[in-house]
């Protein structure tokens, strides 16, 4: 079967019109999807990435998360306990007039307690004044205030000697968590 030369140039104008489809309309069509591809290859990698530096980075983790766990053992051991601020107040002026006695340390009187609640933690500041015949009661005093658990804060402190006897004062500061403390009237703080 031949073809006309006219069947030949509407052949020709038909696949001219072929290819102009194609490339205006496939050929975007393939871009976009290799673009696409490309993209969620890439995201892939990211994830990869990021997975393999967590798993690496997980005995670092380990290692902080247990720094911090001991580290919030060991705060808590530095803070006074109990179900009402009185009974704070009480155990803190217990435990700086028992350090005075085992350090032979004499207290001739103690001020009530001032406390300041703030961002849900107390603090309750005790002044004391002592007397004592031996100035190395006095830094043994010092040192077991310390070393105390529950801990004490020394913030001012002050010693006068008169002829073979030492007279001074202390302020100390300790802390407690405020929630879940009861005050005096029994209502929830």
């Amino acid at each position: 079967m031949q073809i006309s030369k006219r069947e030949r140039n509407i052949l020709i104008v038909a696949g001219i019109v072929a290819a102009a489809f194609l490339v205006t309309s496939v050929v975007p069509a393939l871009q976009g999807y290799y673009q696409r591809r490309n993209q969620a290859i890439d995201d892939i990698r990211l994830q990869i990435e990021r997975e393999q530096r967590l798993f690496d980075e997980t005995s670092t983790w380990r290692t902080r998360r247990a720094e911090v766990e001991n580290g919030e053992a060991g705060l808590e051991s530095q803070v006074f306990s109990g179900a009402t601020l009185p009974i704070i107040e009480a155990n803190i002026q217990r435990v700086l007039t028992q350090q005075a006695r085992d350090s032979q340390v004499s207290v001739t009187s103690t001020r009530l307690a001032e406390r300041l609640d703030t961002d849900g933690w107390v603090m309750v500041r005790q002044e004391m004044s002592f007397r004592t015949n031996d100035a190395a009661n006095t830094i043994r005093f010092l040192r077991s205030l310390d070393a105390s658990t529950p801990r004490l804060w020394v913030t001012d402190f002050s010693l006068d000697r008169s002829r073979n006897q030492y007279s001074g004062s202390i302020t100390v500061v300790g802390f407690a968590k405020s929630e879940g403390l009861m005050v005096a009237e029994g209502r929830a703080r």
